[in-house]
């Protein structure tokens, strides 16, 4: 048996221990994961999961959820060994992360009408911000805002919706589907900037975390071959920055 070989191996008993890996996708982030035409999920997430269980010659098993905060609350019970989840401390004490492979930019949505016009100028005393919980700028904001109020929603898509109906200051999320609602609702606007870079990495459960190394190396080939890219490209999201 060849070095490379007998690593797979390893690499397969640690994240496909009966033949299938169990992967985490989320629906919280669109530039990400989308729902496919027949319900399977597609995006760059799914495309790499899909290239690495076919590098491992396994079966694969996706277990979806509608936000980042779910999935990540769900990887003992849903029993998940590769994950697809923003990088940020408070997760890092249950798994390990990759080197990121998409930047994603964290800011916020606000009315046409509203005074503010800088990401700085939230963080005031009786502003309130709608934030999907869980999410990772939920978790940033939590820590970084000193005056603001956080009013938490189930997902990101919903914490508009909340902003909305209970006309809040603002929307914190994901640039590009808060630039496609305003695009979409005239009254509304992105503001420039942004309070947080948001690294989206590969994450595995640290109780599995030797095979972190060849996921590394998988994750690094993809990029340098442009499979993170076509994943983005292919799922309509050209304007989402791959991480170098």
């Amino acid at each position: 048996m060849t070095s490379e070989s007998g690593e797979i191996a390893f690499v397969r008993e640690q994240l496909a221990p009966h033949g299938e890996l169990r992967v985490a996708i989320n629906y919280g982030n669109p530039v990400l994961a989308q729902r496919g035409k027949e319900g399977q999920p597609v995006g760059v997430s799914a495309l790499l999961a899909r290239s690495l269980a076919a590098e491992l010659e396994v079966e694969l098993d996706f277990v979806t959820f509608d936000a980042a905060g779910e999935a990540f609350k769900a990887v003992d019970e849903a029993g998940w060994r590769l994950g697809f989840l923003a990088r940020d401390p408070i997760r890092a004490e249950k798994v390990r992360f990759t080197e990121p492979y998409v930047i994603i930019e964290g800011t916020y949505l606000v009315r046409r009408d509203s005074p503010f016009h800088h990401i700085g100028e939230l963080d005031a005393e009786g502003v309130t911000i709608a934030v999907g919980q869980g999410a990772a700028y939920d978790l940033f904001l939590s820590r970084e805002l000193c005056h603001a109020t956080l009013k938490r929603a189930p997902t990101s898509a919903a914490a508009i919706k909340l902003f909305v109906e209970e006309r809040l200051d603002a929307a914190a999320g994901v640039r590009q589907p808060l630039e496609r609602y305003a695009s979409e609702h005239a009254d509304f606007r992105v503001l420039p900037g942004q309070f947080t870079t948001i690294e989206q990495c590969m994450a595995i459960p640290k109780a599995y975390a030797a095979a972190a190394d060849y996921v590394e190396r998988f994750l690094a080939r993809m990029k340098r071959e442009g499979e993170v890219k076509r994943g983005l490209l292919e799922s309509g999201q050209s304007e989402a920055q791959e991480a170098p």
